[in-house]
């Protein structure tokens, strides 16, 4: 695969924020987030998706979506692209978007949760870096944490190397190689029967919000039973399962997988639903040390 590495953020630019998933209940959270862009010394425009919704999504339609994808990446003043929130909505637009497009005009996309999906898809078919990031809405609109804020600015502008984990379990040791890749479980999964599986060697990065442990279990079985998935994941660096019902369950699961799987887990990351969070490049060669909970950057991934 050619890596395809967007243009490090810098001062004075252009950050589109972008609605692609679920609809804006309170615009004045986008307003917020634009604010507190702008006071940091950037430029914010917004999409026309954050205004209008049809049912429980942005936009009039899937076609507004993607076309308001399309116009942000084709847009030469647009030097960032920032999603407004998750929820639901990109699974509906993956067979409607022109990868060339985003291919032609790489520049940084970034998002979590439902956002999963595009972070994904857009680096198996174009190579393009993207970034497992805050949001405007459920971030920058509230009053976003310092390490939260410092490591998004950090990390878009090139200058993060590694990633450590808090407080960390070591469900198997060892140390290995890969591509990062991964985000949100239950998106993750959601993209199984379409071709989102990168023929390299991936470090795989997780995390998910109020889902039982049966279904994480049947998630994760689901991926591993993808043979591609059991052959070309290397490890697992696990962020925050948050509102999970038992902690020590999910760690026995986590443990029956390792054992099974034999390649390097553990836990702790700021990967997360929760205010403190990483901001993590998808598509990027690390290491992951499961002995110590780090992921440490092999290479630049902007320029």
């Amino acid at each position: 695969m050619n890596i395809i590495k967007p243009k490090k953020l810098k001062k004075g630019d252009t950050i589109g924020i972008l609605a692609v998933s679920g609809k804006i209940k309170e615009y004045e959270n986008i307003l917020k987030a634009k604010s507190f862009l702008e006071l940091e010394g950037y430029n914010v425009v917004i999409s026309d998706t954050c205004k209008c919704y049809h049912n429980y999504m942005a936009g009039n339609n899937d076609e507004d979506c993607v076309n308001a994808l399309h116009h942000f990446f084709e847009d030469t003043s647009i030097d960032a692209i920032l999603c407004a929130r998750g929820g639901y909505g990109t699974l509906r637009l993956l067979n409607k978007i022109d990868w060339n497009i985003i291919k032609n005009n790489p520049k940084i996309f970034a998002g979590y949760s439902d956002i999963t999906i595009l972070l994904n898809k857009i680096f198996k078919e174009t190579g393009l870096i993207t970034f497992h990031s805050p949001m405007a809405n459920g971030d920058f609109a509230d009053d976003i944490l310092e390490y939260t804020k410092e490591n998004f600015f950090k990390t878009l502008t090139g200058e993060t190397t590694y990633f450590e984990s808090d407080r960390y379990n070591t469900f198997y040791s060892g140390v290995t190689n890969g591509i990062l890749w991964g985000g949100n479980l239950s998106s993750l999964i959601s993209l199984a029967g379409t071709d989102f599986i990168p023929n390299s060697d991936l470090i795989l990065f997780l995390e998910d919000l109020n889902e039982p442990i049966y279904k994480i279990d049947k998630m994760l079985t689901q991926l591993f039973n993808i043979e591609e998935a059991r052959k070309n994941i290397n490890g697992i660096a696990i962020g925050e399962f948050k509102d999970i019902e038992d902690k020590r369950k999910l760690d026995e699961l986590f443990q029956s997988f390792a054992n099974e799987l034999k390649i390097p887990i553990c836990d702790g990351f700021k990967i997360t639903h929760s205010k403190i969070k990483d901001t993590i490049p998808v598509g990027v060669e690390a290491i992951l040390n499961a002995n110590m909970g780090r992921i440490s950057l092999k290479n630049q991934y902007t320029i």
